[in-house]
Order: C-alpha cells, then structure tokens, then sequence
C-alpha cells in the first residue's frame, strides 16, 4: 500500500543558501537540516574545508550527514559534482552580494569601500565555504570550472565597474583597473586562509580596515 504522508518539498534555491551561508556564518559540526541533498552538501563542506578536496572519500560525507555512501549517489552522482554544487553556489552568493553593496552605495568611493569591506567580511564569517570556493575549484571537471569562472569574471567586473565609475567621476585614481581589481580581491579572498574565529581580528573589524584600504590603494579622495 503507498503512504498517504505527503512528501517534503526540496528547498527552493534561496534557502539552500541561507542554510549553506547563513547570514552571520556557520558552525561547523552537527547538521541539522530536513533537506537530505543540503544536508550532504553541508557535510561535505565540512569535510573539504578540514582535509581538501582530494584526501576527503565519499564515506566521510556520509559519515557526517548521517548517511551510508549510497544515500550520497542517490542525489549527487560524485564527490566532483557535490564540489562543483557548493563551488557555484558560493561564487553566485558572493557575485550577488557584490552587486547589490554596488547598488546601494551613494558614491564609487564608497561602493569600493562596500565590495571590498563585505567581501572581506563574508570571508570572514563563511571562511569555511571560502575557502572550498577560492582555492578547491582547481579539482573541478574542466565543464564545472569553465561555469566556476565565468561567475569569477563576474565579482572581477563588478570590482572593476566601480573602479572605472570612480575614475570618471574623478573620485578614484587608477591606471591599471584590471590589476586593481585583482589586487582588492585577492585581498578580500585570502581572508579565508588565515582567519580563525575568536581572534583579535572580528568579520567587523576586517570589514573596516579591508574598506579603507581598498579606498586609499585606489587613491580616493572622496
């Protein structure tokens, strides 16, 4: 007889992401998601953030979602595509938030500060989702790492949009805008190496210095 109890619908995109890079940052350990295919990807972020993508087995996702490694395959078809899952989202979290500090911002002197402050900060506070996003895509199939970068092309252009609106305005002085904006988010991004929750560095102390920064290597004088 089939059961009459309805199924759980999957998470819708939105969700997916607050709960792989909730607002404030995310503890590692113990998840508890309803979402089976979240809560896989979760366990694997864990997991590539401790031990890198190569040394971490299918049998460790597993292990920490609360699964046999053949519940794994019955929503991811291998551990590359589960990278390449978290990988895209990641960048297209990050893309967004970008664009919409740009948005908000009142001048190109402050959106600079915005991007690169909150990119600094998100680093910070998702260090461990950074870290699989910035320097563990290399491991993706060359298909996923071409969609990987275009999505990288996108933060690059968001950074070197304001750039070249602050050189118009006359705000920002910048004779390079490509290098410039490779500068300020390497910047930003290797906040994920070395930040360690609890230290004399906080996501919002990294979010001002990162900003002023960004300001003054650009020469702003606003």
């Amino acid at each position: 007889m089939l059961s009459t109890v309805p199924s759980t619908p999957p998470l819708t995109e939105t969700a997916v992401l607050a709960a792989l890079a909730p607002e404030g940052g995310r503890p590692g350990g113990a998840t508890d998601v309803s979402d089976t295919a979240v809560r896989i990807m979760l366990a694997a972020a864990d997991a590539f953030a401790e031990h890198g993508f190569p040394a971490t087995t299918t049998r460790d996702i597993a292990s920490r979602a609360g699964l046999s490694p053949a519940g794994v395959y019955v929503h991811f078809a291998s551990k590359e595509v589960l990278l390449f899952e978290i990988s895209r989202r990641g960048h297209a979290r990050a893309r967004d938030l970008l664009v919409e500090a740009a948005r908000d911002a009142a001048s190109p002197t402050e959106a600079l500060r915005a991007i690169v402050g909150g990119f600094s900060r998100w680093h910070a506070e998702h260090h461990q989702l950074g870290r699989i996003v910035q320097f563990e895509f290399r491991h993706l199939s060359p298909e996923h790492r071409a969609e990987v970068i275009e999505l990288r092309k996108d933060i690059d252009g968001v950074v070197a949009d304001v750039l070249r609106a602050g050189v118009e305005s006359g705000e920002l002085d910048v004779d390079d805008v490509p290098a410039t904006a490779l500068a300020l988010l390497s910047m930003a991004i290797d906040v994920a190496r070395w930040y360690v929750p609890g230290g004399r560095r906080t996501p919002e102390a990294i979010e001002r210095t990162y900003g002023d920064l960004a300001v003054r290597l650009a020469h702003g004088r606003g």
